[in-house]
């Protein structure tokens, strides 16, 4: 097979997977405006803010973030934005930044979080996502 077959295959198979060039892409109609992350991104470029860069790289920490990342996985009712929340956990301590859907799942990812053995505090800094 020469060179241009392999390419011809592969365009066949990328196009009857569903792929499409950007050139074929459309923008939903509901994000008409752009994504601006302007005001996140300034505020976590102080020092002062956690961020996962934060997160200790001793046992007891690494294994607190680990099944605080469990118990908000295991809950299948929260929302995508809830599973991917950003932690560190820290001396007992376990920060929690991110979107969440709502004022409700703000509190229930506060409550999970706040069960796991070995939280002794969360600082909950979920913003609700529009």
């Amino acid at each position: 097979m020469n060179k241009t077959s392999v390419a011809l295959l592969a365009a066949c198979v990328l196009s009857s997977a569903g792929f499409v060039s950007a050139s074929e892409r459309t923008v939903p109609a509901d994000s008409a405006t752009p994504a601006d992350n302007t005001a996140v991104n300034k505020r976590d470029q102080d020092h002062d803010t956690t961020t996962p860069m934060d997160q200790p790289n001793n046992k007891v920490d690494i294994d607190v973030a680990a099944n605080v990342r469990s118990a908000i996985m295991d809950d299948k009712s929260l929302s995508m934005k809830a599973h991917n929340v950003k932690l560190v956990a820290s001396g007992g301590v376990v920060v929690l930044r991110g979107p969440v859907a709502s004022a409700d799942e703000k509190a229930r990812v506060a409550k999970i979080v706040g069960a796991v053995a070995g939280v002794n505090r969360v600082d909950n800094q979920l913003d609700i996502a529009n």
